[in-house]
C-alpha cells in the first residue's frame, strides 16, 4: 500500500489526496507538521533531501517527491492523463504554469496569511504577491472561456494541479468573485465522483 507523507491543508499534498480518491487508490496518510520542522529530521531527509512535502512511498525505501511528478506517476494509464502526445504535453504545460506562474504567488500569499498569521515582517511580501496571482487567474479565466476543463472536456491532472490552490485563493487575499469562468470550473471540478474537500 502506498504511503503519503503530507499535510492535507497544503495544496500540494491535497493534490495527491484528490487523485487517490478519484482513482480509489488504497493508501495510508501520514501527517507531517511543517511548522514543527518535521521535514528536516534525518528520517524525512532520507525520503526527500529537499525537505518538502508531499512524499509518496511506493515501496519500502522507494520514494517520489514533487506533487506534480507524483500526480503523473499515479495517473499513468488512467483517464486523468491523456495518451495523445499533444494532449499529454498540454497537461504538462499547465502543470509547469501552476508551479512557476501560479503557486509562487497564490500559494505563498496563502501560506503567509493562513499558516503564519500574516506577521508584520512579511506584510510587504504578502501584498507583493497579489499582482502576479491575479495575472495567473486572469490567464486561467481567459482559457476557460473556450474549454470545459484545462485540457479538453474531461478533467485531467492539470485540473487537479490548478484546483488545489485556486479554490482556496481567497485565503491568500485573492477575490475570485470577478472570475465567472473560474467559478464555473470550480463547480464542475467539485462534481467529479470521489471529490473530497481539503478539510475532510
Amino acid at each position: 500500500m502506498y504511503k503519503i507523507y503530507g499535510d492535507i491543508l497544503s495544496g500540494n499534498c491535497y493534490k495527491i489526496k484528490l487523485i487517490m480518491t478519484f482513482l480509489h487508490i488504497q493508501h495510508e496518510w501520514i501527517h507531517v507538521d511543517i511548522l514543527a520542522n518535521e521535514t528536516h529530521t534525518d528520517h524525512f531527509k532520507k525520503m526527500n533531501p529537499n525537505t518538502k512535502i508531499p512524499v509518496l512511498e511506493i515501496d519500502p525505501g522507494r520514494y517520489l517527491w514533487e506533487s506534480n511528478a507524483i500526480l503523473n506517476y499515479l495517473a499513468q494509464d488512467t483517464k486523468y492523463l491523456p495518451t495523445d502526445r499533444y494532449e499529454k504535453s498540454n497537461v504538462l504545460q499547465w502543470q509547469f504554469f501552476e508551479q512557476y506562474s501560479h503557486e509562487p504567488y497564490i500559494a505563498t500569499a496563502r501560506y503567509i496569511n493562513k499558516y503564519l498569521g500574516l506577521p508584520k515582517a512579511r506584510e510587504d511580501e504578502y501584498h507583493s504577491k497579489q499582482e502576479g496571482g491575479h495575472k495567473a487567474l486572469s490567464l486561467m479565466e481567459a482559457h476557460l472561456a473556450g474549454s470545459t476543463f484545462f485540457v479538453g472536456d474531461n478533467p485531467t491532472i492539470a485540473d487537479i494541479s490548478l484546483y488545489a490552490y485556486t479554490h482556496v485563493a481567497e485565503e491568500g487575499g485573492f477575490n475570485l468573485s470577478g472570475y465567472a469562468n473560474l467559478q464555473r470550473w470550480l463547480n464542475d471540478f467539485e462534481s467529479i465522483p470521489g471529490y473530497v474537500t481539503m478539510d475532510m
